[in-house]
């Protein structure tokens, strides 16, 4: 658009603009009043809707979500509204093709040097696609944990038919099983969770976290494997990236590390540094250790992503030659809620 047409359209060359902008985006975007009224929605709104110009303004708009999301988004806007916090959710949205397609909403208030609210702007973006193949990922790990499920069962159904056989090999075959069983409480925790299929863990500690997945292993049994130092707390959110970490780090000890041999150790501890967890895994007594491993498995790095990206923590190792030394640092309030 030629910059003379920035006046000839009788808005103030700042909005013009802004509307040049924001109609050359991708995304819907939306502007209300300080009170919450809308009063500018951009070209892909009304692409993506097909509503006339004009119909949402003011609270229209909330008729275009789904009406099982209506409650949830008039209430985080309303407290965005009195708090000045950034607005975010996800809705259902109505498609021109009568269709609702999952968006995300988000909104920020705009200030003046005073800090006075004296606008939102905000943007829908389309996520509709990406939810249903999020669903479809979570319905198949839901299929895949439950097989696994079915497998430590059958295992545990083998032990006991085989020591009804053999009564001779009872007190084995019992505690056995009971490892088996330890080892699919601890699947829980490793695998892979959404927000949803998140377990429904009741507020624990770290060290009875670390405890409960290193129960089936003999070496935690024998004091191979020894937990000290502060206990902070420990929920939900916290439990499923720790627990992938610290699964992958005795699984590693146990194949290549202190653990695979009879004599190695593992000394873990937990202190408080400022307002920090720092967890140390020190390896000793294993086969030497000549350098960093080449190559790192996945399942290695999936456990540092997920300690990074889900809890904001850090991870490093040290490669020395006495043993692994490998070290978490995360910040205590995100351990729990």
């Amino acid at each position: 658009m030629p910059a003379t047409k920035l006046y000839e359209s009788g808005l103030p060359v700042t909005e013009a603009t802004f509307k040049i902008l924001t109609d050359a985006m991708p995304q819907m975007v939306w502007s209300t009043l300080p009170d919450g009224f809308h009063d500018y929605y951009n070209e892909r709104w009304y692409e993506f809707t097909g509503v006339p110009r004009g119909s949402t303004d003011g609270e229209g708009w909330a008729g275009m979500f789904h009406e099982d999301d209506q409650p949830e988004a008039w209430r985080r806007w309303r407290h965005s509204l009195d708090t000045g916090e950034p607005y975010e959710v996800e809705y259902r949205l109505r498609h021109h093709t009568g269709q609702y397609r999952w968006t995300i909403g988000r909104a920020q208030a705009v200030r003046d040097q005073n800090g006075k609210i004296v606008r939102w702007i905000g943007t829908c973006t389309d996520i509709h696609e990406a939810k249903l193949v999020a669903e479809a990922n979570e319905l198949l790990s839901h299929e895949l944990s439950h097989r696994i499920k079915n497998i430590f069962s059958v295992v545990g159904s083998l032990i006991a038919l085989t020591a009804r056989e053999f009564p001779q090999a009872k007190a084995f075959a019992t505690q056995f099983r009971e490892r088996v069983a330890s080892l699919g409480r601890a699947h829980e925790f490793v695998r892979l969770h959404s927000e949803s299929s998140r377990p429904a863990v009741e507020i624990t500690t770290l060290q009875g976290l670390l405890a409960s997945l290193f129960e089936p292993y003999p070496a935690f049994d024998i004091g191979r494997i020894a937990i000290s130092g502060d206990d902070p707390m420990v929920d939900d959110r916290g439990a499923t990236p720790l627990a992938l970490l610290f699964h992958e780090l005795v699984t590693n000890a146990i194949k290549y590390g202190a653990l695979s041999n009879d004599t190695g150790t593992v000394a873990i501890k937990i202190y408080r540094q400022k307002a920090n967890i720092v967890i140390d895994w020190v390896e000793r007594g294993g086969p030497e250790i000549t350098g960093e491993p080449s190559h790192a498995g996945f399942g290695s790095k999936l456990a540092v992503m997920s300690v990074e990206r889900q809890l904001g923590g850090s991870f490093k190792r040290e490669w020395d030659i006495l043993g692994l030394r490998a070290t978490a640092t995360i910040a205590e309030r995100r351990l729990a809620r």
